[in-house]
């Protein structure tokens, strides 16, 4: 199916991300604007924005006069990149905490349980997709659309990394359960405890990922 043009940069940063999430593109690679060119079949323009938002995202290191190369993380940049999404993140949601409807909490309650199914079957790419689509449902009911924005900046980051170690840093039932406690908070209408849980929740995964890395 052709690819429509408006959509070329999104598409190209998906195909580069899911690359890096599949080992077909290695920390340390360069990324060849000729070569995504004559495999994508489009031009080189989205490539280049494609490009340039990525490593605004920090997924890409722009190096001058040499070129693009997935990115390698430090321990630091790590527990920075957790601790700022827990930051923000419990920001949003505590400040989006009387949004919530019943139906919503419901939803999130599936969302937890299919996690769970997913992890038990090793469906990576289910799992991690619906992690994220978990947290953005939490997030989007903040009313600051700054703080959503970049909010979302981290996110591919951080699932790189949780692809990468997720079945090594919780069991199905911890997953489950670390995202049960976060819509029962909620429901419980406590900010301060649900922000200091969501913030709680980054900081112990990067904590986590820095074992498995080292």
């Amino acid at each position: 199916m052709p690819i429509e043009r408006s959509t070329y940069k999104d598409y190209v940063i998906r195909y580069i991300y899911n690359g890096i999430r599949e080992n077909r593109f290695r920390a340390g690679e360069k990324i060849l604007e000729s070569h995504l060119s004559k495999e994508l079949g489009i031009s080189r323009a989205p490539i280049r924005e494609a490009l340039a938002d990525m490593v605004r995202r920090d997924l890409l290191e722009y190096r001058p006069q040499v070129g693009n190369f997935v990115a390698s993380l430090s321990p630091k940049e790590i527990i920075e990149s957790y601790m700022a999404r827990g930051v923000l993140e419990g920001f949003a949601v505590m400040q989006g905490i009387n949004n919530f409807t019943e139906e919503d909490l419901s939803r999130l309650e599936e969302m937890a349980h299919k996690m769970k199914l997913f992890a038990e079957k090793g469906e990576h790419k289910a799992l991690i997709d619906l992690g994220q689509e978990f947290h953005e449902e939490l997030f989007c009911h903040c009313t600051n659309a700054q703080i959503v924005l970049f909010t979302e900046q981290l996110s591919l980051k951080l699932h790189l990394l949780f692809y990468k170690h997720w079945g090594k840093v919780y069991t199905p039932e911890e997953i489950r359960d670390r995202h049960l406690k976060i819509v029962t908070t909620i429901r419980d209408k406590d900010p301060v405890k649900l922000e200091q849980l969501i913030r709680q929740h980054y900081i112990e995964t990067g904590d986590k990922i820095i074992e498995q890395e080292s």
